[in-house]
């Protein structure tokens, strides 16, 4: 069965983005150096960014980061799901409501209003299928944001959380985690590089 992945960027003192974030600046203010090393020219940053982009068989992302990557200033044919790699796996996005329209029409956008749950098992199935399509084990990887992610713990639906820590300091902005995380964390992997420190968990019952 696919792994469920979260997987995120996060500053030194534990924000996903800057202060201030909204569809016009997803980020928040500050927020770009947390991504810096998506855009490296460093091979081991380019090496986790591919495989990761690679492996990814379905997406999930909540409503707020869906409407970041598809406003104005979001996705476009050269940025998007894995940054230059620009990958298109399935996206499935969780929602209250489906939205008015829809910008990144050639992307695979399937939305989910019956909850996180529901959402995590369609984008399961949708990662089977790209599964047995290619022949190699893909991922199901929770994107974001912090809000998602947090919830997909406290539901006990991670396997594996993957963290790629930027060398900066925000001071203020979107938490990743508002207290202790809810799960026990095996670290597996560290990989530093000029731009960030990749670090994998297992995620324990």
């Amino acid at each position: 069965m696919t792994r469920i992945i979260a997987d995120i960027s996060v500053s030194l003192d534990g924000f996903v983005t800057g202060p201030d974030p909204g569809p016009a600046g997803g980020l928040g203010a500050g927020g770009e150096a947390l991504h810096t090393w998506a855009f490296s020219d460093d091979p081991e940053d380019r090496r986790v960014l591919g495989e990761a982009t690679a492996r990814s068989g379905a997406v999930v992302l909540g409503r707020r980061l869906f409407d970041v990557v598809d406003g104005p200033d979001g996705w476009s044919d050269e940025v998007g799901y894995g940054a230059g790699e620009a990958g298109r796996p399935a996206f499935v996005v969780v929602t209250s409501a489906l939205p008015a329209s829809l910008r990144l029409t050639g992307l695979d956008w399937t939305f989910v209003t019956t909850g996180l749950h529901d959402a995590v098992a369609a984008a399961r199935e949708r990662a089977e299928e790209a599964s047995e399509r290619s022949g190699t084990e893909l991922d199901t990887v929770l994107m974001g944001g912090a809000a998602t992610i947090r919830s997909a713990f406290e539901a006990g639906l991670v396997d594996v959380l993957s963290l790629h820590l930027a060398p900066v300091v925000l001071g203020a902005g979107t938490p990743l985690f508002t207290g202790a995380a809810p799960r026990r964390l095996v670290q597996r992997s560290v990989t530093p590089t000029s731009t960030a420190t990749h670090l994998t968990y297992e995620v324990l019952p």
